[in-house]
């Protein structure tokens, strides 16, 4: 192993290369030192806000002035009043759906007064739990559904299966999966709501949580390096078009009800910036599947056949990823469709015609992001090509890694 190791940096181009994504790796530091945020950027609001656990008990129909009034009795299973029971007035007009008994939901605490609101409910619902000590009308409101829980175990079954699958690879994919979403939760999320430049932040996040995954899934090698660069490269083209059309196609990101939310709640932040983050953050999945793949094809094709050189290299591994792009790039465009089947579906009902569809704001963007993503996974196959066939033809079969060796660091 030692001796594979220095024929692997023995090559001129895999120095060369080494440097440039050692220095790439030194900037997204200093990015990340730079712009990470301060230890407070929340503040409260009285739409949204830390919501409690609750079990249904019962639910019952009554008169009240808007006609009949749903009323549920929810007994709070967490927080300051675990234990007690709170009953949640539903009008004829609310826009909830319906709730059985035992039917775990999410509360959120308010500030109303008792007797304000659809009608006085009955003192103790039928089939109330007698345990529980009632609070004051209208103090908790139901916000949705619980669905914690099952979205726990969909997560479980996900990680057992790429275990199962993939073993040590899968578990390292899955830890590298887990840190770049901590990239995001706790490092570009903050910083955008400090006031620092979203296209910035999403940029070093972006390749963050690139390194890490990378490092994780296939240590330190040729592979890695090409991938890392190809990513980097692909990245910086999709980042840039997209800072372009922000401008050209005029997103403003203000169309939205969660953009005007955030208007209200950060005056300061920077709309359009965020709809560029989301280019660049939506990009680097996919990017990271393409390249990857094709580093991992110039490699096998390096030791299927030692004779090929840095041309024949290319041109075999490009014609791999000329048929997993045109796979990529429907992936991609069918996420944002069914994103956006929704809206798709409203302005079809109201006689909106595909064209004025596409000009629309929310449609725009989506259109924009898939096309910008999908520009970043075109040119991610050349790039990452190119890089991982002249590293791997300027060494000796011998040095060229196994596929299994990838975590022997």
């Amino acid at each position: 192993m030692r001796v594979r190791r220095r024929l692997l940096w023995a090559a001129p181009a895999a120095r060369g290369l080494l440097v440039a994504a050692g220095l790439l790796l030194a900037a997204t530091l200093a990015g990340l030192v730079l712009l990470w945020p301060g230890s407070s950027t929340t503040s409260g609001s009285s739409a949204i806000g830390h919501t409690e656990s609750g079990r249904v008990v019962s639910v019952t129909r009554s008169a009240c002035e808007e006609g009949t009034c749903r009323f549920v009795e929810v007994e709070i299973l967490s927080g300051p009043d675990r234990g007690r029971a709170a009953i949640v007035s539903l009008t004829p007009q609310a826009k909830a759906p319906s709730y059985d008994v035992g039917q775990r939901v999410r509360v959120l605490p308010n500030q109303r007064q008792s007797g304000v609101g659809a009608g006085a409910p009955p003192a103790r619902l039928p089939g109330a739990n007698p345990g529980a000590r009632p609070l004051g009308q209208y103090t908790y409101s139901i916000v949705d559904y619980d669905r914690r829980l099952p979205i726990l175990w969909l997560a479980l079954a996900f990680a057992a299966l790429v275990v199962l699958a993939g073993r040590l690879r899968g578990l390292f994919s899955l830890v590298g999966l887990g840190l770049g979403i901590l990239v995001v939760t706790q490092f570009v999320v903050p910083a955008m709501l400090e006031g620092r430049s979203p296209f910035l932040v999403a940029l070093v996040g972006s390749l963050a949580a690139m390194f890490l995954t990378i490092g994780l899934t296939s240590g330190l090698s040729i592979q890695s390096l090409a991938a890392a660069l190809g990513i980097a490269l692909s990245l910086l083209v999709a980042a840039g078009l997209g800072l372009l059309y922000v401008h050209i196609a005029h997103l403003t990101g203000a169309g939205s009800d969660l953009a005007f939310t955030l208007r209200q709640q950060r005056p300061g932040l920077s709309l359009q910036g965020l709809v560029l983050a989301g280019f660049v953050i939506g990009a680097l999945g996919v990017l990271a599947d393409m390249a990857v793949t094709q580093a991992s094809a110039v490699m096998a094709l390096r030791r299927a056949d030692p004779t090929l050189g840095p041309r024949g290299l290319y041109r075999e591994a490009f014609t791999i990823g000329r048929d997993h792009l045109s796979a990529t790039v429907n992936t991609l465009v069918f996420a944002y469709v069914g994103a956006s089947l929704p809206l798709l579906l409203v302005f079809t009902t109201a006689g909106v015609t595909f064209t004025d569809a596409i000009n629309s704001q929310d449609v725009a963007e989506s259109v924009v992001a898939t096309l910008v993503g999908a520009i970043g996974v075109v040119a991610s196959v050349p790039f990452t090509t190119g890089l991982a066939a002249l590293l791997a033809s300027a060494l000796p079969p011998e040095a060229v890694p196994v596929d299994h060796a990838h975590h022997h660091h």
